[in-house]
């Protein structure tokens, strides 16, 4: 290529960007008081484009979503018929650790895996990890039944340990119904406090499903949502007298909600019910037992220096949805004669953070998960847990983010041995 096409090239390229400046600038009076596009977009466009205002809130919502997921895009690609718009963002994320006094053989702070009695190996612990970096895709267009949105999310924790890409939310959304991989529409993510760890409070109510869902607004303040998601449940099958089989009833969820303010002050309440399957190898026989949980969860900001969050969850059979419980098998325990039962749990979220300046604040929260009816299970088995968690973040510019936070957690069983273990974890991100 000769040097005068290269400059052509750069004069245009040039000229481009600046018109898509201009034309970010002219739209941010229209969508400004939706908080919709940051400054730092750059926007790609084609012959034309005059993407539409209600396209635009989409790609750029952000109320819903808990404090560890991914903003709004930093890139944002029109078509030249103005009706479909693609943003593409993410961030690079390191997290180092040092565990003393009492530590957890892991990167996620889960305190069920504290352990007990006491395990001298595990006094201290030096780690660091990656894997939640992440890339996501959202995709949305005009069509006639209102605007369509899918989207993607991965990050690259992998499905057995170490480093491998994993889909993390996947789904499609349009009309007020939502297919695919995402939240659960029993768990309220941005009620959830603010913290590095990915683990997360004890007693907080989580978890991803592939769901059909359909949300509708009532009214400015009113909310209301309903979902089949598919089931997953592990069990505790340890005496041979039962043993898990494939889940034949989905789970419902289902929430109503008032929101006041930007959207994003809300108060949250949330239902669960499980039909959960297992044979019976005593009487021959496949069986059902019940699940079912309740919830109420909160977010608001009092004044613009504080912001409140809370989370009070009580069932039977939601180990599944239960941080500090998932995949444990506690969904389903023996009763040892060929039963089994739905343990009981109560889990509980408080958190309050300062908001210092636009650029830093500060958190603590607390939370208890208390299980009911494990002895079943044995002397060992996990009874209850506590966790802690005090942390800063400043933020340079709207890229750049650093985290420091203390942890600590205690558990205790059945028997009532217990033990602890503290964790410093300090943490860079930079967001696209």
């Amino acid at each position: 290529m000769s040097t005068a096409s290269i400059l052509r090239s750069l004069a245009v390229i040039s000229a481009f960007a600046v018109s898509s400046i201009c034309h970010l600038s002219a739209q941010e009076d229209l969508y400004g008081n939706t908080g919709a596009i940051p400054e730092r977009m750059i926007v790609l466009q084609g012959d034309s484009a005059d993407l539409g205002g209600e396209l635009v809130a989409i790609v750029y919502d952000t109320k819903d979503l808990h404090f560890q997921d991914p903003r709004a895009p930093r890139f944002l690609f029109i078509d030249r018929q103005g009706n479909t718009a693609l943003g593409i963002g993410g961030y690079i994320e390191g997290i180092a650790q040092y565990d003393f006094n009492g530590a957890i053989d892991g990167n996620s702070f889960t305190t069920f895996d504290i352990p007990v009695p006491r395990d001298a190996s595990l006094h201290n612990r030096l780690g660091a990890d990656a894997t939640h970096s992440t890339i996501f895709l959202r995709l949305v267009r005009q069509t006639k039944l209102g605007p369509l949105s899918a989207y993607i999310q991965t990050n690259f924790s992998g499905d057995g340990g170490g480093y491998g890409v994993k889909v993390k939310q996947a789904y499609i959304r349009v009309g007020g119904f939502t297919a695919g991989l995402t939240n659960s529409t029993f768990a309220d993510p941005s009620a959830g406090v603010p913290t590095i760890d990915y683990q997360g409070p004890s007693g907080s109510i989580g978890g991803k499903n592939l769901i059909f869902q359909y949300i509708h607004k009532f009214s400015g303040h009113w909310t209301g949502a309903i979902s089949v998601e598919n089931p997953e449940a592990t069990y505790t099958v340890a005496d041979g007298k039962c043993e898990e089989i494939n889940q034949r009833v989905p789970d419902i969820p289902a929430y109503i909600q008032y929101q006041w303010g930007s959207g994003k002050d809300h108060i949250r309440l949330s239902g669960i019910f499980r039909d959960l399957s297992y044979r019976d190898l005593v009487s021959g026989k496949n069986r059902f037992t019940t699940g079912w949980g309740v919830q109420l969860s909160t977010v608001f900001s009092p004044v613009n220096l504080i912001t409140v969050y809370g989370q009070a969850a009580y069932g039977k059979g939601i180990a599944r949805y239960v941080n500090d419980l998932s995949g444990f098998g506690y969904d389903l325990i023996s009763a040892g004669d060929g039963t089994m039962e739905s343990p009981e749990d109560l889990g509980i979220v408080a958190g309050i953070q300062l908001n210092v300046s636009k650029s830093l604040f500060f958190s603590g929260s607390y939370s208890l998960n208390r299980a009911y009816g494990t002895s079943d299970n044995g002397p060992l088995a996990y009874q209850r847990a506590n966790y802690v968690v005090v942390n800063g973040f400043y933020t340079f510019g709207d890229n750049f983010q650093v985290g420091l936070e203390y942890l600590y957690g205690n558990r205790y069983d059945v028997n009532h041995l217990h033990n602890h273990a503290n964790r410093l974890e300090a943490m860079m991100k930079f967001s696209f």
